[in-house]
């Protein structure tokens, strides 16, 4: 297949297991997001496949095996932008996005004329360049957070693995980075793979999910199908409302109802609600 495949993904740290059996199939120019309560292994699967944790199992691109984890070559290949988004030392924004060009450039090269345009372009895209040279330790959360997607971006990378990139940020920026993301699959034929926590964002820009509860996969497949599944209520043990403002479709969580009972409220389908906005 043309994409990055997964299979049989196993991580354990001793004798616990945190991903078990799981398989994941992103295919390109699409977004596929990874959805799950918290701890149910969402992180822990995305680490695995950008080859930062061990674990059993096999990951390809294009049906071809990845190089070693921590070359050069799979950092061409893979892109990855993790929760947190550290910062130690006090360079500026426009260095630590230069850093992201490194897998490209031969020993002792410094950064060519294209190199620059790139990291300039990823500046433009990610809204970082108004502040390009303070230093990446002064920043809030939220301007952080554009910073390392800059870097990643800067990378050029046919796969982006990208772990809950708008937590720090105000709804419109979240909008704008899901949007940008969105762009890197359809427009740029990339491979987009990204952990969220906010179910709206979601229905609006993935176009297929994986449900994920204490490390195994529940449920792969478009995004609308495991959006209404009865899974959802089981795996975050709420009811959920459906609707849609202003064309745009609404994920929500419902209170004061039990999942079990929830799917009284619309004869049907099975263990579901469905609100009207």
């Amino acid at each position: 297949m043309s994409g990055l495949e997964a299979s049989g993904l196993t991580v354990r740290i001793g004798a616990r297991t945190l991903v078990d059996d799981a398989h994941l199939v992103a295919p390109r120019g699409q977004v596929t997001g990874i959805i799950g309560p918290n701890g149910a292994g969402k992180s822990t699967l995305l680490r695995a496949v950008a080859g930062v944790l061990p674990h059993d199992g096999r990951v390809r691109l294009d049906d071809a095996p990845l190089p070693r984890p921590g070359s050069r070559a799979r950092a061409r290949l893979i892109g990855y932008l993790p929760q947190r988004h550290e910062a130690h030392w006090p360079v500026t924004v426009r260095h630590t996005v230069e850093l992201g060009r490194l897998p490209h450039q031969g020993l002792f090269e410094g950064l060519s004329h294209r190199d620059r345009t790139i990291v300039d372009d990823a500046m433009d895209r990610t809204d970082s360049g108004g502040f390009a040279e303070a230093p990446v330790t002064t920043l809030s959360g939220g301007e952080r957070a554009r910073a390392m997607l800059a870097r990643v971006l800067a990378g050029q990378t046919p796969v982006l693995l990208v772990d809950e990139p708008v937590a720090a940020l105000d709804p419109g920026q979240q909008v704008s980075v899901m949007a940008l993301l969105r762009a890197e699959a359809t427009v740029h034929d990339r491979i987009v793979v990204v952990v969220l926590h906010d179910l709206s964002l979601a229905a609006r820009i993935c176009d297929q999910l994986l449900l994920i509860d204490r490390g195994r996969i529940v449920q792969a497949g478009p995004a609308s199908v495991v959006l209404e599944s009865p899974d959802l209520e089981a795996v975050y043990g709420v009811p959920f409302g459906r609707g849609r403002v202003c064309d745009v479709p609404v994920v929500t969580p419902l209170n004061g109802r039990d999942p079990s009972d929830a799917g009284s409220a619309h004869p049907d389908r099975q263990g579901l609600r469905s609100i009207s906005l």
